[in-house]
């Protein structure tokens, strides 16, 4: 059965920095590309970025390249997305998914707000 569970959300002024971790458990990790995908209030859910399965290759949404870096550990079963430079408009809930784009199964997710 595959589980994802998300962390490392919370309230964070602009300009700011947040890491979220997505801890994996029901499949063999090291097998499958990830992703990080978020749903702001009110809006479709938004593609943020997806790493392949080793981690060599990364893809970012224009609106967050170069501000944030998705990574893996795989002998953790575990994705990360550092968050720096934070926006207001980066607040939404943030999903991991399996896969690449939306993926075939998410999180429950964790709150990311951007507020001062």
């Amino acid at each position: 059965q595959v589980q994802l569970v998300e962390s490392g959300g919370g309230l964070v002024q602009p300009g700011g920095s947040l890491r979220l971790s997505c801890a994996a458990t029901g499949f063999f990790f090291s097998n499958y590309a990830m992703s990080w995908v978020r749903q702001a209030p009110g809006k479709e859910l938004e593609w943020v970025s997806d790493i392949n399965n080793l981690g060599q290759n990364t893809y970012y949404a224009d609106s967050v390249k170069g501000r944030f870096t998705i990574s893996r550990d795989n002998a953790k079963n575990t994705l990360y997305l550092q968050m720096n430079s934070l926006k207001p408009e980066d607040t939404a809930v943030y999903y991991c998914a399996r896969g690449y784009g939306f993926g075939d199964g998410r999180g429950q997710g964790t709150q990311v707000t951007v507020s001062s």
